[in-house]
């Protein structure tokens, strides 16, 4: 009898059962735990104003967040590349143009509609320490953060060095009152720290200013145009990211827009206030630059009137010796004094005298 197809039935068999364990193996088993790329500074899921403990990938959390009440997901990313927002934006809906607008830095603050996500853009803004003031000091940093919300999610995307959120995720975790309101929530949270951040800047350039017209009215007057002009440059970049910022907030506070509930609405109001204050000393820096500008240049004119006029008086009293040491340079026959014995002397006593008389009436008139 043939034996083969017991054999093979049999092996069958035993690979089947292998098939089944190594299948229960592979059930009973974790799954590999997915990791955060380097972009992402923090991502957490709130429920009801409360951080659900880990820092989960940010699509599980999405996904958990999804199918949970009052929870949403707050995801902050730091200088992400192409691949990094191009996975984001596939998780979480974004459309294309939002996920080129958020890989590009540099952009003026502004709020935009993209369906159901909203884009708000703020500039970062932070005081560089330095010693003393020179024609390449760079005395304020700036980058950009925007902030992407949804119905379920927060995004936040940094460039730059400046503007770190981890402070303003701290500081609104402490309050789950106002973090139960939902994603627009971190907007309020990210504009309230960058106009924070405006006056905390507005007041390391106001010490710079009072040393510069310091310098400009001094006696010795040592300030010079160029590191003026310097400071001047950085109030004006300072001003682009503080100025445009009025529209979109006011935008936000217009109640026929699609902007924050009604619960927070008093806290951007106080954030608007806040950023006014901000705007008018930043305009009243610029103006004041202006003005100390101004003034420097008019003591350059006054200076260099005062050079010219040093320079006349001087050029006078050679002019004087020039003139008689011409005159008796010439040959003639018949001249004053040319037999006396002391007419050399006498001629050197003359030119001493005129050059006198001349500085000390140049000298009473202010020329010397």
């Amino acid at each position: 009898m043939d034996q083969r197809p017991v054999r093979d039935r049999a092996g069958r068999g035993v690979r089947g059962l292998a098939r089944r364990l190594l299948g229960q193996v592979e059930r009973d088993s974790p799954t590999p735990r997915r990791s955060n790329p380097d972009a992402v500074v923090d991502c957490a899921v709130y429920v009801n104003g409360r951080r659900e403990p880990g820092q989960p990938h940010y699509a599980d959390a999405y996904a958990r967040a999804r199918h949970r009440r009052d929870a949403f997901v707050w995801l902050g990313l730091h200088d992400p590349g192409p691949v990094v927002l191009a996975a984001v934006g596939r998780t979480f809906g974004l459309d294309e143009l939002v996920v080129e607008q958020a890989l590009a830095d540099g952009h003026r603050p502004t709020v935009q509609r993209h369906g159901p996500v909203t884009l708000l853009v703020l500039r970062t803004a932070g005081y560089v320490e330095h010693d003393e003031l020179t024609d390449t000091s760079e005395v304020i940093d700036t980058g950009d953060v925007m902030v992407l919300l949804g119905d379920r999610f927060a995004i936040t995307v940094r460039h730059g060095a400046v503007g770190a959120l981890r402070s303003v995720r701290a500081d609104i975790e402490r309050r789950p009152t106002l973090l139960a309101a939902g994603p627009w929530a971190v907007a309020y949270a990210v504009c309230a720290r960058m106009v924070d951040s405006y006056l905390e800047v507005a007041g390391h350039v106001e010490r710079d200013l009072e040393r510069v017209e310091e310098a400009v009215f001094a006696r010795d007057r040592a300030a010079d145009i160029q590191h003026i002009y310097q400071l001047k440059r950085e109030v004006v970049e300072f001003k682009r990211a503080v100025l445009p910022l009025q529209t979109p907030l006011r935008t936000l506070l217009d109640p026929d827009s699609d902007g924050p509930p009604r619960t927070l609405h008093r806290w951007f109001v106080d954030v608007d206030g806040r950023l006014s204050r901000a705007v008018d000393r930043v305009a009243a820096y610029d103006d004041l630059l202006t003005s100390i500008v101004q003034s420097r240049l008019a003591q350059l004119a006054v200076e260099q009137n005062n050079d010219m006029r040093k320079i006349a008086a001087w050029a006078a009293i050679a002019a004087t010796q020039t003139g008689i040491a011409g005159i008796y340079g010439m040959n003639f026959d018949h001249m004053p004094e040319l037999a006396w014995r002391y007419g050399y002397a006498g001629a050197l006593a003359l030119m001493a005298t005129a050059a006198l008389f001349l500085y000390r009436l140049f000298r009473r008139s202010g020329w010397l």
